[in-house]
This record gives structure tokens, sequence and C-alpha cells, in this order.
């Protein structure tokens, strides 16, 4: 059976049209396949794609599954929240051959929170075949990553330092593996990342399929792609396109970070009364301290917590236990908590494509999302680098904030 995954339903079903209106820019000769039923799926893996939740794929879906399929390398990208977890999840279900207890495909992410929902929604789709995931992430046993690995999977979701650990110990043998998924690929090649990443493909097969996915890939790191990458398939979503529509942009000017925090815990943002959660990315443990100060009930995760507890903070968030988490931008890329409906930039992010992994922990599957950004003086700069890159428009934020969320 399935563990529990992140919530589908109706939301997921609604994946097919939040993302149609975007503009790809797309390899020659790659066309749209309208609905799953024309993939040439195997029948168990299309029963657990439509019992997730999905009724026809979403654009990106559309696009990039049959390329991957088919054995192309593939560079994907997408809106956030428009499928792309859901998406890797069916390609590893569809190429790998259950009866041969070998790893056949490895996906890396770069947090550990992504590389567990990753495997959650593996589980889910791939039910019916009876599909093996093991999710090998730092901060958990190694000695239960040895014995799942030892006693035989199908596919690893994982963070490039404890794969790499496993590969070099010989207990994650890579000579099956099929295809490598980077998801969030360019945090995966930048430069905190990369040389693990090089030091994981040494030890894969030279006929590996690689498959990249994001929903920002800068041109540095598409340039980088040519070293490991055959003739990859581009899908590629113009610039401009990545924030239209999604999302309402609001900004607030702060003169100082005391007026910063009494904008914060000032019901004008929802804090209190708003029966959906907020997600601020900021100074967590001044801030989390102050909002407790001013009896606000809100959780913190950061990346230099234990494991388990940032597990259980999750947990409770995703249930609604918690409704406003502070956290780092460990908490900016891939994760889906559908209720969320409004994020705050306490801080703005230091780069441009950070920004857009921000906001998009809202506005999941084609929901509005509402991005609220607090600005001092000195940070109109980094405002309008951000409007003028993403062709978008970032607006002051009005009274009725209420209305929006």
């Amino acid at each position: 059976m399935a563990t529990s995954v992140v919530p589908a339903g109706r939301s997921a079903r609604r994946a097919a049209a939040e993302d149609e209106k975007l503009v790809f820019e797309t390899t020659e000769g790659i066309e749209p396949v309208a609905s799953f039923d024309e993939m040439g799926l195997k029948e168990d893996v299309l029963r657990g794609i439509y019992n997730y939740g999905f009724e026809k794929p979403s654009a990106i879906q559309q696009r990039a599954l049959m390329p991957i399929i088919k054995g192309r390398d593939v560079i994907a990208q997408a809106q956030s929240g428009t499928g792309k977890t859901s998406m890797i999840a069916l390609t590893a279900c569809q190429l790998v051959d259950t009866a041969n207890r070998e790893v056949q495909a490895l996906i890396l992410s770069p947090t550990r929170e992504l590389a567990e929902q990753t495997e959650k929604v593996i589980t889910a789709i791939g039910e019916n075949i009876n599909i093996q995931v093991h999710a090998c992430i730092g901060g958990k046993s190694v000695g239960e990553d040895i014995r799942k690995l030892e006693f035989g999977v199908h596919v690893v979701s994982g963070t490039p330092g404890r794969v790499c650990d496993m590969i070099k110990r010989r207990s994650l043998r890579t000579r099956a593996i099929r295809v490598l998924v980077l998801d969030e690929s360019d945090e995966m090649l930048s430069r905190g990342f990369k040389d693990q990443i090089y030091d994981v493909y040494r030890y894969l097969p030279p006929e590996l399929q690689v498959v990249l996915i994001s929903a920002t890939l800068p041109n540095e790191i598409l340039e980088i792609t040519s070293k490991f990458m055959t003739d990859p398939v581009k899908i590629l979503v113009k610039r401009d396109e990545l924030t239209l529509e999604m999302f309402t942009l609001l900004w607030v000017r702060c003169a100082l970070l005391e007026k910063k925090l009494c904008l914060l815990l000032d019901d004008v943002f929802l804090l209190k009364s708003s029966p959906k959660s907020s997600l601020p990315f900021g100074q967590v443990d001044w801030l989390t301290a102050k909002m407790v100060e001013f009896n606000f009930t809100v959780s913190a995760m950061h990346g230099d917590m234990p494991q388990r507890e940032r597990d259980a903070i999750m947990s409770n968030f995703r249930l609604g236990e918690t409704r406003v988490l502070i956290t780092t931008d460990v908490w900016a890329r891939g994760l889906d908590v559908q209720q969320v409906s409004l994020v705050i930039n306490y801080d703005l992010p230091n780069n441009r494509e950070l920004y857009i992994h921000r906001i998009g922990r809202s506005g999941r599957f084609g929901r509005k999302g509402v991005a609220i950004n607090f600005v001092k003086s000195d940070d109109i700069r980094i405002l309008r680098d951000i409007e003028q890159y993403y062709s978008t428009q970032i607006d002051e934020m009005p009274m009725n904030i209420g209305d929006l969320i």
C-alpha cells in the first residue's frame, strides 16, 4: 500500500490547466501529448496516476514525458506547482523493471524534504506495480540506508552527499541505473553541489539517460549541461512568463527592522485571523522569538536542525496544526503544501532565481498565490531588478490585503 502522500485530489486534477498560457521554447519536433492515455504508459502506472488525482497531463508533462520515456536526455523547466514532482514519479514508474531488484533510477534533490516528498509520490503512483523506493538522505541512520539498499530497491531518491557515501561504501550499486534525474537542477549544479554531483556521476554507467528539471534555469547552468548530456530535448519557459497570472506580487516599505516586525505582527497580514497558512522567509531564530513574545503560535525550520525535528515541523505544518512557518531557503524549492496562500519575504533573497522559488510555495496547482515583500530603502533596487528581469510588476500593498488572500 502507498504511504501518506502530498495531498492531490481536486487540486491535482487542476494541474492540467494551471500553465496552459505559458509560452514554451521547445526543441523542434517535440509536440505536446494531451492525454496520459496517448502516452503508451503501463496500464498499472496509468491507473496509479489517475488514482493519484490527475485527469490530464499539465503543460510541462505534455511536452516532457514522451521524450523522457523514449530515452532522450531532457532539460525541462516549468512554473512551481505545475506537476514536476509527479512527472519525475511517473517517469520512474514507467522506466523501471520491477522484476529486477536493482536500483535503476536515481533522483537527486538539494534538500532532504524534497527527496522524501519525491519518494512518497513515486510510492503512491507506483502502488499497483509494487515499486520499491528509498529516500537516501543525510540526518538519518546510515545503517538503515545500508539495510534497505542491500535488500534491494528500484529507485533511490536522495541528496548528493548521502548518495555519494552509499556508492563509495558499495551499498548503492550503480550498474543497473538507467536514468539520473536532477531535481531543482540549477541548485544542484551550483557551486555548493557541483562537486558532489560530478562525484556521483563518475560512478554511473556510460549509457546513462540524464533529466534536468527546475523552475529556473539560468544560461550558465544550461552551458554546464553540455558536459554530461547528449543532444538534450529542451523545454524552457520564456523568462517573462514565469510569474504572470499565477501570483499577486506586492511590496511594503519599511524603514527599520523593528517596523518590519510590527507590520508582520499586524493583523493586516492575517497571521492571527486567516485559516490559511503563511510562510515568512527571514531571520529564523530572531523572528521566531519576537513573534512568540507577541503570543503568536509559529513554527520555525532551518537546515541546521536535526532531521527528526525537521520532519515533525513539516508534518505539523502540512496538517494545519501550525499556520505560520518561519524558515530559511531550505523551504524555498520544490516542497508542496497546497494550503499555503501567502508567502512573506521578510528579507529579500540574494538572487533573482530564488525569488521565483520562494513565491512558488503559494499558488500551487493553478490557485492564486500572494507574495508580500518587506522592502527597506536600500532594497528598492533589488526589487526593481526582479521586476525588470521577469518583466512583471510588483505593486505597493493595498489596504484590502485580506481580499486578495
